[in-house]
């Protein structure tokens, strides 16, 4: 080897020999190092008084060590920086995205892939004790809250007083309380920095987030309601259904016989295993719907019946049903009791009422307006019905307000009546109207079958009440006019302002000094007294 400033020396070859004696020489020294110092570390124990084993040589290097252990730390140590980089990519891909529905994904830049990620979670190399006393935070600001006496404050080691109200303590505990929130309210990683809340904030939060709570209740309840508003079954009523079954009173529920304005009427079987009564063999469930869009004006059929006033007052449409179901099972047993055909009323339920099927081996009888008949079945159809009208009225005390083809079935030869929910008594306002509407209807229809001799709405009227439709009319006018004066009607002097101006207008009208029109319900205006030409 030659140089331009200096001549160097060539270096002297070494013997191989001479390299292992060495490398011997160094493992000799290296165990009269370890012997003595086992030596000394003894004497001094001994010196002490200190009888424990000797410790494990960790100060010394591993004499397995090789040239892969290095490169397994650096495998790890390059994986632990790819997931960091990938964690990092994550958070900027969230901030870029936001809310948005349309999401950008930057997973082709990722330099560590998933499955590598969780092996490694799940070997311990990523844990990081920065992150473990994030969420301990919560627990020692617990712990240190709860260790307050009664008094509310207490004080440390260096005098400082900590009181219940401390701001760190109480912001701590609010953004612990933030992370208890529902699932579907977004607190976001809480737990992953020092986060501390005002009491003002929190509570803003709880409030918003009962209040979002309380609306997705809402919203789940309306459909709900919207399942039963079409179709009467809702899981209030499945569970009643399944109650009825289970007390033996129904053996099994068929099917959907007819779906009206205010319930579904499903077919059943009575269990005959029921020994506390004599059950039909078939039955009829009627099932009140308690959301009801179609028919809006039920309240003026129930709101005067000295039946259910006390029992009405504000209630929810669902307890209105109640209502309404036990008034159908009374009117049908009043029903019964004169000699009526109606379905029996077997049990009831809420607002589920199960009645006998009129009708056999599933096949219900036909409405009075499907059924084929001839001309005599006809005209002994309508006799029926007007008598039964009659004891209706005369025996039952009760009008049936919806009575037309559609409420009454044909089954062997007699005239079943059906639907008497909206039934009311005479002395409820506005009966009358209802009783003429149900003499227009039925008159009406057996005239467009052709039957002889239908009498006119007015006379059957008349034969049913013994009295004029005017008349009742004038009546319920006044008897409405003072129906918010009770003060007034039940004086005991019988020269009361009400009965002085009630029979002063009742002559002026039969000496035809007075004209008056009334508006009945959903009706043409109707001349009490025609007013004589001159």
């Amino acid at each position: 080897m030659s140089s331009p400033w200096a001549k160097i020396a060539t270096p002297e070859p070494v013997n191989f020999e001479d390299i292992l004696s060495e490398e011997i020489a160094k493992e000799i020294q290296s165990k009269e190092d370890q012997k003595y110092a086992k030596k000394v570390l003894k004497e001094l124990r001994e010196a002490e008084g200190i009888n424990s084993p000797d410790p494990p040589p960790i100060l010394f290097a591993d004499e397995n060590a090789t040239y892969k252990s290095d490169e397994a730390i650096a495998k790890m140590l390059q994986k632990q920086y790819d997931l960091e980089y990938d964690d990092m990519l994550k958070k900027t891909e969230n901030k870029f995205n936001g809310d948005s529905k349309v999401s950008i994904s930057f997973s082709n830049y990722r330099r560590a892939h998933d499955q590598e990620a969780s092996d490694l979670e799940e070997d311990g190399f990523l844990e990081d004790p920065s992150e473990k006393r994030d969420w301990d935070r919560f627990d020692y600001v617990e712990r240190q809250f709860n260790i307050i006496p009664s008094c509310g404050y207490r004080m440390k080691e260096d005098g400082t007083m900590v009181t219940k109200h401390d701001m760190v303590m109480s912001g701590t505990r609010n953004a612990c309380k933030m992370m208890n929130f529902p699932p579907d309210f977004h607190t976001g990683d809480g737990a992953g920095f020092d986060l501390q809340m005002s009491n003002k904030v929190f509570n803003s939060l709880k409030i918003y987030s009962s209040k979002e709570e309380a609306r997705r209740k809402r919203m789940k309840d309306k459909k709900e309601d919207r399942a039963t508003a079409e179709f009467g079954i809702d899981q209030f009523t499945r569970i009643l259904l399944f109650k009825i079954i289970n007390n033996r009173i129904l053996e099994n529920i068929n099917g959907i016989i007819s779906i009206g304005k205010e319930a579904v009427i499903l077919h059943a079987e009575s269990d005959p295993s029921y020994s506390d009564a004599i059950l039909p063999k078939e039955c009829v469930v009627k099932v009140y719907k308690t959301i009801l869009s179609e028919f809006k004006q039920r309240d003026q059929y129930i709101r005067d019946d000295y039946r259910f006033t006390e029992r009405m007052g504000k209630q929810t449409m669902r307890k209105t049903m109640y209502l309404w179901a036990e008034k159908e099972m009374h009117n049908l047993n009043r029903m019964k009791r004169v000699g009526i055909p109606c379905p029996e009323v077997v049990y009831l339920k809420h607002h589920v009422l199960v009645m006998s099927f009129i009708g056999e081996n599933h096949k219900p009888a036909p409405k009075l307006k499907n059924a084929t008949l001839d001309e005599c079945e006809y005209e002994d159809a309508y006799h029926q019905v007007i008598e039964n009208m009659k004891i209706l009225y005369q025996k039952a005390k009760l009008i049936h307000a919806d009575l037309s083809e559609y409420n009454i079935l044909w089954y062997k030869g007699k005239c079943y009546f059906i639907d008497v929910g909206q039934s009311t008594e005479p002395r409820h306002i506005g009966s009358f109207g209802f009783l003429m509407r149900d003499c227009e209807n039925v008159c009406n229809f057996f005239q467009r079958k052709g039957v002889p001799n239908v009498i006119e709405p007015e006379k059957l009227f008349f034969e049913i009440t013994g009295c004029e439709f005017a008349d009742r009319l004038a009546l319920e006018a006044v008897e409405s006019k003072y129906k918010a004066k009770p003060h007034l009607a039940n004086l005991e002097d019988t020269d009361s302002p009400l009965v002085d101006e009630f029979e002063e207008t009742w002559q002026r009208v039969k000496s035809g000094e007075l004209a008056k029109t009334v508006q009945v319900a959903d009706k043409p205006v109707v001349p009490l007294v025609e007013t004589p030409a001159n």
